[in-house]
């Protein structure tokens, strides 16, 4: 009998290796452990013939045990002659196999019967290294038994072992079914499942499981290894994200109805029932009231919630020394936040009379319709019943619809066109620029289409994210109507509310598209977004089967990328976004269009990108900066078939 035989008769896994690891021996236990016959083992090298998680580990055994006199041992997963994995001690060391010939290295496995726990202590450590905890489950003795892993998954199992019983009354009712299908899974490998468990200390967490099967030695026993993910905090911070989600949505929704319906009213009698019927509930007030000059004095008209009487407003001169006139006259808003500086600023006003008559406290926001310096047209004012302070946004959002207010107003005495009403919505809805952007410049420019109502989806935005980067918007909601502008004005509110807690492109895509698919909306919209680092350059995007992007450099060359994302938003559901990253160099800048710039009757989408691109670039090249730039581009869609609505951004690195 050759010398190798006595190595190879072993009953456990055996195998004689070259030094470099290739297979020169081995038994059929070591074959049956690989999953392949002793004919496809031999001369290919050991770590090839295990998972690929192993081979680093089976080089170092097999490159210790033929260098040195010492024992090697360390522990292997083997792939098994079926779904379960093999875990074994193997050893390693160097054995003169015949006299004079070649020197192998030996390697078997152990039997390790006597401590199977030490074959688990990898798992335990590679668990606890992922943030993970680790279990077992033992079929026979229908029992789990806790390994560790991460210390702060300790709390899920006070006791070392549980029985299987115990484990599923702590599962919620209807998750049951789908603990006992992981513990019941045929292959080697769980997919990974979310389950409701109840602890003893903090009540219910949110774990996600997945199960392995794995046999402890080659001739052990089966087991149901069980890695958990504790995202009952990510769970909460997703739901305190969707609520503010949904908070802004509502507040969007408010904000855009209010918008559309006081652009869509043709006399003053429908703006007066638009203020006063919805103004209150979008400003978190109990009442509103509407102040319109006629021949110097007041004509005031309020909902039921003011607690003082309209006829102590109504009627009222232009110098009366109220608040409400010094609104109307100065066009100074005034946000008063009690009623003792109500009394304070204006003591001889008509309504401090009825300010002992109230058993609580009171505050009020009122907005001029139009700025100083113009015809006084009036105002509105919010009721609050308690003390109120209103917040920077607040008073800047109420800005912004009252000045609509006023522009309706004075545009129905003017018998002026709805369609511009319209374009009044849509350059309010859209946003200013950040004054300063650390290293770079931007630029934004959206013209109105010139047919139908002089209003649209198109829409660009920019803000400075938590870390410095900047993210970038430019999309386009499908229709040209006031369900387009609203549909806008959701997207880009959502958007940003997403963004500031998941600033990735293409996670904001995701569930802006989610957002939009559960919401059943009507219409779809396209979309870019980017995320800068001012610092460097580097750009990570992603597009919703929006229009390509442009670069235009100082050179006067310029070029088009096409973004990787995904279809558009709001169609289909479940949708996982792409993005991509890219460096933009210094001095060069990345246009950002709409489909109506580059998209027309007589223009492709290949001639538009070339004639945008182009211009672009030669404005770069002739040094004008990032809004002359922008007007040169839109300029030229704008005397060339232009029907559409078009929006450029464009954003240049210093």
């Amino acid at each position: 009998m050759d010398a190798s035989d006595d190595f190879l008769q072993r009953a456990t896994p055996s195998a004689l290796l070259t030094r470099d690891g290739v297979v020169r021996f081995l038994n059929v236990p070591m074959a049956r452990a690989l999953g392949r016959s002793v004919e496809q083992c031999v001369g290919r090298p050991f770590g090839a013939l295990l998972p690929t998680s192993q081979r680093a580990s089976v080089d170092s055994l097999v490159s210790h045990g033929a260098t040195t006199k010492t024992v090697a041992m360390r522990v292997l997963e083997f792939p098994g002659p079926g779904p379960a994995s093999v875990v074994c001690l193997v050893e390693a060391r160097r054995e003169q196999v015949s006299e004079g010939g070649e020197a192998l290295v030996w390697v078997h496995s152990l039997d390790a019967g006597n401590d199977r726990g030490g074959l688990l202590i990898p798992f335990r450590l590679a668990a606890k290294a992922a943030s993970l905890g680790l279990c077992v489950y033992a079929p026979e003795e229908h029992t789990v038994e806790w390994l560790g892993g991460a210390p702060e998954l300790a709390t899920l199992f006070p006791e070392a072992s549980v029985s299987l019983t115990d484990v599923v009354r702590r599962v919620h009712p209807d998750d049951r079914k789908a603990l006992r299908q992981l513990l019941c899974w045929a292959a080697a490998r769980s997919p990974w499942v979310r389950l409701r468990f109840l602890t003893e200390r903090d009540g219910w967490h949110l774990l996600v499981c997945r199960a392995r099967r794995i046999i402890l030695g080659s001739n052990g026993p089966e087991r149901v290894f069980g890695l958990v993910r504790d995202e009952s905090a990510w769970e909460a911070r997703r739901r305190r994200a969707l609520v503010a989600l949904t908070v802004e949505r509502q507040r969007a929704d408010e904000i855009a109805a209010f918008s559309s319906a006081v652009m869509t009213a043709v006399t003053e009698q429908e703006i007066q029932q638009v203020v006063l019927t919805r103004l209150a509930a979008t400003f978190g007030g109990t009442g509103a009231a509407l102040a319109l000059v006629y021949e110097g004095r007041l004509r005031v008209s309020s909902d039921a919630g003011i607690p003082i009487p309209v006829a102590a407003l109504h009627g009222m001169p232009l110098d009366d020394p109220s608040a409400l006139p010094h609104v109307i006259r100065t066009g100074e808003p005034q946000f008063i936040p009690d009623q003792e500086d109500y009394i304070r600023r204006w003591p001889e006003g008509a309504m401090v009379p009825y300010f002992g008559q109230l058993d609580s406290g009171y505050a009020l926001s009122i907005h001029p319709l139009s700025p100083g310096g113009d015809q006084p047209l009036g105002a509105w004012l919010v009721t609050y019943d308690s003390e109120h302070h209103s917040s920077p946004p607040e008073r800047a959002l109420m800005g912004t619809l009252a000045d609509l207010a006023g522009q309706a107003i004075k545009r129905v005495r003017l018998q002026e066109a709805r369609v511009e009403l319209a374009a009044a919505l849509q350059q309010a809805m859209l946003p200013m620029l950040p004054e300063h952007l650390p290293g770079l410049e931007a630029a934004a420019c959206y013209r109105p289409s010139r047919d139908g109502l002089d209003i649209g989806g198109d829409w660009y935005d920019a803000f400075v994210l938590a870390d410095g980067a900047i993210a970038l918007e430019i999309g386009d909601v499908q229709g040209h109507d006031v369900d387009a502008a609203a549909t806008m004005g959701q997207v880009r509110a959502s958007m940003r509310a997403i963004a500031a807690h998941e600033p990735d492109p293409a996670t904001v895509l995701t569930r802006t598209n989610d957002l939009l698919v559960a919401m059943d909306a009507v219409r779809f919209a396209s979309c870019t977004m980017l995320r800068i680092d001012p610092h460097d350059g580097r750009v990570t995007g992603a597009s919703a089967g929006h229009v390509p992007l442009l670069f235009a450099r100082e050179d006067g060359s310029h070029s088009v990328r096409e973004m990787r994302g995904g279809p558009v938003l709001g169609v289909v559901p479940g949708v996982d976004y792409a993005e991509e990253t890219f460096t933009l160099d210094k001095d060069a800048a990345l246009v950002m269009v709409t489909d109506g710039l580059v998209e027309g009757p007589g223009l492709t989408l290949d001639a538009g990108l070339e004639r945008a691109g182009t211009l672009a670039a030669q404005a770069i090249h002739g040094g004008l900066n990032a809004e002359e730039t922008a007007d040169r581009v839109l300029g030229a869609a704008v005397s060339v078939d232009h029907l559409d609505d078009v929006a450029v951004l464009i954003i240049r690195r210093l």
